[in-house]
């Protein structure tokens, strides 16, 4: 029998750019095809030469739609993939919509650079287009939970639910008599709107991310705390701005300010999502109830009030309005979307809120902010930091330290654990406790490291 190869193409020292290569009989499959985002030499990765010829990639197959696990995948097929991309059917819609989102913001934020001309290119240009990313959904093939997925005679895998946003899954791979299992992003033990993940009892090997592998989330009230804040910003008339992930954070804090609502305890304010991959991200969580754990009534009722902003001017007059809001927007770490114009115009105004309810990775505006900058860049303009600054560290769709522990403590023996998608001290601390308490075989692998199983 063959060996099976398996390299680190991304996700590996870091939580962006996921990316994870298998080999077996001269066949190559990649599992998750993410963008670096972050730090600017992550962001340089983005440009390189592939290391591997995207011709020779027989499929892609996704966890889920995040652009730190899809958003490279334009990429590879204008440079020649022409093979399948396998996921959930939730996962196919979701990925559309963020894909042509960051095409857009990537067209318009190098119009912007080369128009007032704070590029430090000879010309700033996208990494790819809207027509690469309709050019790349044509390879898509949409699939149900627990659906085995035939790749070759000794070759199959199948999508087990995660829990971490709508449509993202395990994957379960067989390959000859080796089980392998990816976790892309595995979700909290309790997910707001979602079933909880899958408990999987066996597999040879555990590919498993490891974004919060040194922490536990807080136990605080996640409702209360969103309260607190927007009480106390309301108080001085402000304005509360939600830097917000247009995909499963949108929607679980729409549904929190709902049942505030319903309690009647939110105060009598407008509340926008202004956020085009948002409402279309909402559409997509309307169209598949069977994914969501949600009463009838609130899953009919949660979106009755707010206000939805699609267009542009929509968006400036409300961008310009200085009267007290609550406005959730994109994108969720700062580094592009509309949450940068309401930023632009209130950050420098101490009544106003930014509220962080989501991972903030290194080199973003969202983690500089986060941890005490004073000045932020907009638009190739530097602008005071002056408004209130909140997080709800809790507030996340990530499984923590604890969560994926006991998540592991199904397997009924141990597997080899390669621990990727974490920083270099979040692997490691999350190693040292995996194999202090499970007593497991633990690697940390490099970018570009391989391995033969």
């Amino acid at each position: 029998m063959s060996q099976i190869k398996i390299q680190f193409l991304g996700g590996a020292g870091t939580v962006t750019g996921s990316k994870t290569l298998i080999e077996f009989n001269n066949k190559k499959y990649l599992i998750d095809c993410g963008l670096f985002q972050g730090l600017k030499d992550l962001r340089l990765l983005n440009w390189n030469e592939f290391p591997v010829d995207p011709k020779s990639i027989d499929a892609i197959i996704l966890t889920h739609a995040h652009l730190d696990h899809c958003g490279y995948i334009p990429v590879l097929t204008k440079n020649g993939f022409t093979g399948t991309i396998h996921c959930t059917h939730p996962t196919e819609e979701l990925t559309k919509i963020i894909l042509s989102d960051s095409a857009k913001i990537q067209v318009e934020d190098a119009e912007r650079a080369n128009r007032k001309e704070y590029t430090s290119h000879e010309k700033a240009k996208p990494l790819y287009k809207p027509e690469d990313v309709e050019l790349s959904m044509n390879h898509f093939r949409g699939h149900e939970l627990n659906e085995w997925v035939i790749l070759d005679k000794e070759i199959k895998f199948q999508f087990l639910n995660s829990g971490h946003i709508l449509g993202s899954a395990f994957i379960e791979m067989k390959i000859g008599e080796k089980k392998i299992i990816f976790s892309g992003d595995i979700g909290r033990s309790k997910p707001m709107l979602l079933y909880p993940p899958k408990k999987i009892q066996e597999a040879d090997y555990l590919i498993m991310e490891s974004t919060y592998g040194d922490r536990i989330h807080s136990d605080e009230n996640i409702k209360e705390e969103l309260l607190r804040i927007i009480n106390r910003t309301i108080e001085r008339k402000g304005i509360l701005m939600i830097p917000s992930f247009a995909v499963e954070r949108a929607q679980e804090l729409i549904y929190l300010l709902y049942l505030l609502r319903e309690e009647g305890r939110l105060p009598n304010i407008p509340i926008y999502l202004d956020s085009p991959m948002g409402i279309n991200s909402t559409a997509v969580y309307d169209k598949y109830p069977t994914w969501q754990n949600l009463p009838k009534v609130h899953f009919n009722e949660m979106y009755d009030d707010i206000h939805f902003i699609n267009n542009y001017e929509t968006s400036r007059a409300v961008v310009h309005d200085k009267k007290p809001k609550i406005v959730l927007a994109g994108s969720g770490m700062l580094e592009g979307g509309r949450i940068l114009h309401y930023l632009n115009n209130h950050i420098e105004n101490p009544d106003n809120t930014i509220l962080f309810c989501g991972f903030q990775a290194a080199g973003t505006r969202g983690r500089a902010i986060l941890h005490g900058e004073t000045e932020i860049k907009f638009f190739g303009e530097y602008r005071k930091v002056k408004c209130h600054i909140e997080s709800i560290s809790s507030m996340s769709a990530h499984g923590d330290q604890a969560e994926m522990l006991n998540w592991m403590k199904n397997f009924k023996t141990a597997p080899k654990v390669f621990l990727n998608h974490g920083e270099p001290h979040q692997a490691d601390s999350f190693r040292v406790k995996i194999k202090s308490e499970l007593g497991w075989e633990v690697v940390v692998p490099q970018m570009l490291e391989c391995f033969h199983l």
